[in-house]
């Protein structure tokens, strides 16, 4: 079969429907999946909100039964509904039609074993894709069987497990979930918790055509709306998730966007506050305030490369109770290492009602000690030359190659990365002031684009 091997990404499949995303691919996909993997029981698969989702997951299915695997349908969902329904029921494994928080145009599919333990390039992905090409696939003489099964009722119970609170204040929410799944479940656990929550919904009817655009809260441009209407209906604060709903961000009172950087902060106090001394994994693009707060709370700050397959790696090798990145990726060990939407939520409600506080009190110190770029893309032909050009320029600093080249210094520190599928660096500095943020800011970027 002709394919595109440019959908085949570091962490999953991604293209264009139906120029490379196509319902004969996804059949394919099933049927190497249950080749390479050999499933040891039922399969779960399941579709976010995009037009196509729910046609490609069957064709999905029909992969895998005709490969002999038996599959759970558990129909319209988000992500981290996705990798609880794998790890909460104990399946062999699964397979969603999804394209995250890309255009509607895109689809893919995000591939996971039993337990939750994500499919890599290198460690499934690219063996999924030989095989397609290779295409010499047998039906399998027993067919396997699909059965249907809602989760709704069994994932919010959990999430308001872990709301330990018996009494929560009362609370004016905004929330935006960019058109995906995640207010339709957020509406359930309120009123399944019987919570003191009053909803004000932002684009939160299921629309796969996403008709605002790419929805991704990540974007500076598409946080605006929520900060307006958090600051004009004078909620408590607001709640965005991305359209597949494993990232989510906060909005403070007063329209205060609280980047994830800044909003881990609090989740790290939280998550130490009831188990003290625990291991925390942070990411490199952004580490002095997550440092700081993971030792001043008793925790043993790790590191990680960005993505979300190493950093599940590093919690399971070093046992690490959460994790968490600066694009808004949130993860718990008590959720079998994987990033829940959902969870931070929980823990917002129960900080802010146990502390008696705003939300923009506890962040706006955290904003001003730590001066943040945001995340700056260049493109750029010679990746890896750039980056030995930096790192050469900032020898006299501390260098470290984990993940592209990040430089620190007493006062300021930076990050450039390159991206996995495109040809550009991504760069993020911090610094302990803002005019020096933005002077060493301008200073790489110089760099980075001189001959770009």
């Amino acid at each position: 079969m002709t394919i595109d091997p440019s959908i085949f990404k570091a962490y999953d499949v991604r293209g264009i429907y139906p120029d490379s995303i196509t319902p004969e691919l996804a059949y394919k996909i099933g049927q190497a999946y249950a080749e390479f993997i050999k499933p040891k029981g039922e399969v779960v698969v399941g579709n976010d909100v995009r037009l196509h989702s729910e046609e490609l997951k069957m064709k999905v299915a029909e992969g895998l039964t005709d490969s002999g695997v038996d599959v759970v349908d558990i129909g319209l969902i988000s992500t981290d509904m996705y990798y609880f329904a794998v790890g909460n029921y104990g399946f062999a494994g699964g397979i969603q039609s999804s394209a995250s928080h890309n255009p509607p145009e895109f689809h893919g599919f995000k591939m996971i074993r039993e337990k939750v333990i994500p499919l890599t390039f290198e460690d499934g992905i690219s063996q999924i894709r030989d095989l397609i090409v290779k295409d010499e696939f047998v039906k399998s003489e027993t067919k396997g069987k699909i059965r249907k099964l809602n989760i709704d009722d069994d994932y919010v119970d959990y999430i308001l497990s872990w709301l330990k609170l018996k009494d929560i204040k009362h609370f004016k929410v905004v929330i935006n979930p960019n058109f995906g799944y995640a207010g339709v479940m957020f509406r359930k656990i309120v009123e399944r918790g019987k919570l003191p929550i009053e909803i004000i919904g932002l684009n939160d009817e299921p629309d796969g055509t996403f008709p605002k655009g790419r929805p991704d809260p990540f974007i500076p441009d598409n946080r605006i709306e929520i900060s307006e209407l958090v600051k004009s209906s004078e909620a408590d604060f607001g709640i965005a998730w991305d359209a597949d709903a494993d990232r989510v961000f906060f909005c403070a009172d007063g329209g205060l966007f609280a980047e994830p950087y800044y909003l881990n902060t609090v989740l790290i106090k939280q998550m130490l506050k009831k188990y003290p001394k625990e291991k925390i994994i942070y990411d490199p693009r952004y580490t002095w305030a997550l440092i700081d707060a993971i030792k001043e709370n008793g925790g043993e700050p790790v590191i990680s490369k960005v993505g979300h397959s190493y950093i599940k790696e590093k919690m399971r090798e070093v046992n690490a109770l959460y994790a968490t990145e600066s694009s808004g990726h949130t993860y718990f060990r008590d959720f079998w290492y994987a990033d829940n939407g959902m969870i931070p939520v929980m823990q917002i409600l129960e900080f802010l009602t146990e502390n008696d506080v705003k939300l923009s009190e506890v962040i706006q110190p955290v904003i001003n000690k730590y001066f943040i770029s945001g995340e700056i893309n260049t493109e750029v032909t010679d990746k890896e030359g750039k980056m030995e050009e930096i790192a050469e320029k900032y020898a006299d600093g501390n260098v470290s190659r984990l993940d592209g080249v990040a430089v620190e210094y007493s006062d300021f520190r930076f990050v450039v990365r390159p991206s996995n599928t495109e040809s550009l660096l991504r760069l993020t500095l911090e610094a302990k002031s803002k005019d020096l943020m933005e002077v060493k800011r301008d200073e790489v970027l110089a760099i980075i684009r001189s001959g770009a």
